[in-house]
């Protein structure tokens, strides 16, 4: 059956391919809500790192999964904000530390259940786009479109170098391709969800697109998919 708001787009794919700038953008040309997935998890790292939790110790990501209160909601310019037990966020978690912090986090189970509900309810009525690792694998199977998108490590690594060097922060090519392909390795090989192109994807390799192709390419797969809905 048709979901009554729209179609629920899955973007999939590994650290740097430019699924949350994709998403986020297409969301908005579409007329769809986006959810940053990936923040929800880089919360509870967060979380996890400022309290000394050790993300691979199963039963004290338990007892912060009990605790922590996690929760989105839209900043005043339409922008996905996060809150962790009342507190904003959002540009606490936007860190390399955080991030290597958010792929360790989720690899455990009681990370990802206390999660799933989150975004399974913010996509039920459908006009979502959501990104992540596993949206199209795990979160939602049955979503309308789903994306796969990639890139190769050098150019993923080179893109968050001169997003750091932008911002004025330290920014060492070689270092950053060795945290890409270890997040990967990491990504790719966990024992829960882990990260995994679905068999009905389509694929969008970015390496050599420019980000406008990219998001032009994702809206018209979006629209297919609305008309076929």
């Amino acid at each position: 059956m048709p979901r009554p708001d729209g179609p629920v787009v899955a973007i999939d794919g590994p650290s740097g391919a430019g699924k949350s700038t994709v998403a986020r953008e297409v969301a908005r040309r579409m007329g769809l809500l986006y959810l940053d997935t990936g923040a929800l998890y880089r919360a509870v790292g967060y979380k996890a790192g400022r309290e000394g939790v050790d993300p691979d110790d199963p039963d004290a990501m338990a007892d912060l999964c009990r605790r922590i209160g996690v929760s989105v909601f839209q900043g005043p310019l339409g922008e996905t904000r996060v809150r962790v037990d009342g507190e904003d966020v959002t540009g606490a978690i936007r860190t390399q530390a955080v991030a290597a912090l958010a792929s360790a986090v989720s690899a455990q189970p009681c990370v990802r259940e206390r999660l799933l509900g989150l975004q399974r309810e913010a996509g039920a009525r459908g006009g979502v786009v959501l990104d992540g690792r596993d949206i199209g694998t795990v979160v939602f199977p049955d979503a309308d479109l789903k994306v796969f998108m990639d890139a190769s490590p050098e150019v993923r690594a080179a893109r968050r170098r001169d997003e750091l060097a932008a911002k004025g922060a330290e920014a060492d090519y070689d270092r950053i391709l060795a945290e890409v392909r270890e997040r990967d390795a990491a990504d790719r090989n966990r024992a829960v969800a882990p990260l995994a192109e679905a068999p009905d994807a389509v694929r969008v390799d970015t390496t050599g697109m420019t980000l406008e192709a990219v998001i032009e390419h994702v809206c018209d797969l979006v629209r297919q998919a609305a008309g076929a809905a």
